[in-house]
């Protein structure tokens, strides 16, 4: 029965509160410390606990040592005289400028590739000429190509009218057979009219033979202009055709010397060179204004951390990294209060573990008190231990 009550006891427990985790149980009435494992094993603990608290004494005594010096160094230069303070802020608002500055030169957008930046500076003596010459070889192309169009235009002209000239000579040869033919039928008839019907047939023979003779002569000569104009047509053509490869060859090597161009300075045209040279000239004047700023900044910096030695103050970093604070009183109050909140976390946890140590220590002595026949023991596990 006792057992069960125990048991419902253990289960209507309540879990333990936040606060209970700090407090370290003491387990020594639980301990058989006559059996000389359990003994070793709790003095053992009861050492670790208080090396574990000192690690972290000395480990928190650093950083509260710097919480403690910023604090006094807010001190010293508060009370500074009203010459000595102006003068510190005079370096601090030029440091704070300097920051903005560069801070204004890092947020830009749309800043050049470092990439670009690189690959621009080491040609740039070379640019603006590569940019005249891509700029030549594009404006010769547009020309060179408007050429060549205006060419094959005239070809195709001149093509064109030859098949005219062509067919005009066929037609002509035709119209020539179709005369021959016609007064060879007429000089029949009229040889049928002569002999077969014993007619006068002369002045028929004269018409056939002067019509023939005029309408002959004609096409000779619409014939002999036509020739005369397609052998005109083809030397034209012959000689655009020539023309064209003397512009074409032009236009090829044109061609390749703008690729040549384009892949020498990484770029698709004249004008995206421009554009990218414009920029490059633009954050080459800013990046040095910034080298500068960089510069001045760090003069500054060691003007103000020489200022600051010369006061006295231990840790001048950290109103190197925080100049806004000399001159904002607000932002004063605030790292006041901020460091103050830090010591005071720091300084609890000291507390705790100096408890916690000076507790263990008090342990184990008192241990030795009450059982001096194991003393000797234990205070060589301590000297081992420290050791």
């Amino acid at each position: 029965m006792g057992f069960w009550k125990k048991l419902f006891r253990r289960g209507a427990q309540k879990e333990p509160a936040e606060q209970d985790f700090e407090n370290v149980v003491n387990i020594r009435n639980e301990v058989d410390l006559s059996d000389d494992e359990q003994r070793r094993q709790y003095v053992t603990d009861c050492l670790e606990q208080a090396a574990e608290a000192t690690k972290e004494i000395n480990l928190l005594g650093g950083e509260y040592s710097r919480v403690t010096a910023y604090l006094t160094d807010m001190e010293e230069i508060e009370a500074l005289p009203s010459e000595e303070r102006e003068a510190l802020n005079s370096i601090a608002r030029r440091m704070v400028a300097l920051s903005r500055e560069r801070e204004r030169y890092k947020d830009k957008k749309n800043r050049m590739k470092d990439s670009d930046y690189y690959r621009i500076r080491q040609q740039e003596n070379e640019i603006q000429e590569g940019i005249d010459k891509l700029k030549e070889c594009e404006n010769y192309g547009d020309m060179v190509k408007q050429d060549m169009q205006r060419l094959e235009r005239e070809r195709h002209a001149y093509a064109y009218r030859r098949g005219e000239l062509e067919s005009m000579l066929n037609n002509l040869r035709g119209m020539a057979v179709i005369f021959l033919v016609a007064l060879a039928a007429c000089l029949v008839m009229l040889l049928v009219l002569q002999f077969g019907f014993e007619m006068n047939a002369q002045v028929g023979y004269i018409i056939s033979v002067g019509a023939a003779v005029i309408a002959i002569a004609v096409l000779w000569a619409k014939y002999t202009d036509a020739e005369r104009e397609k052998r005109r047509v083809e030397r034209a053509v012959n000689k655009l055709i020539l023309l064209q490869n003397k512009v074409k060859i032009r236009f090829v090597n044109n061609s390749n010397l703008q690729e040549y161009l384009r892949i020498k300075y990484s770029t698709d045209s004249a004008a995206a060179l421009e554009k990218l040279w414009k920029q490059y000239t633009q954050e080459k004047e800013e990046r040095k204004e910034y080298a500068e700023a960089e510069a001045k900044l760090d003069y500054y910096q060691k003007q103000l951390q020489a200022r600051m030695a010369n006061y006295h103050v231990t840790a001048p970093d950290r109103w190197v990294n925080q100049p806004g604070a000399l001159l904002d009183k607000r932002e004063m109050v605030e790292m006041r209060h901020e460091l103050i909140l830090r010591r005071q976390a720091l300084r609890k946890q000291l507390d705790y573990n100096n408890g916690l140590a000076e507790d263990s220590r008090k342990e184990i002595m008192d241990i030795v008190k009450r059982y001096p026949a194991y003393a000797a023991e234990i205070m060589e596990m301590v000297d081992k231990y420290e050791d």
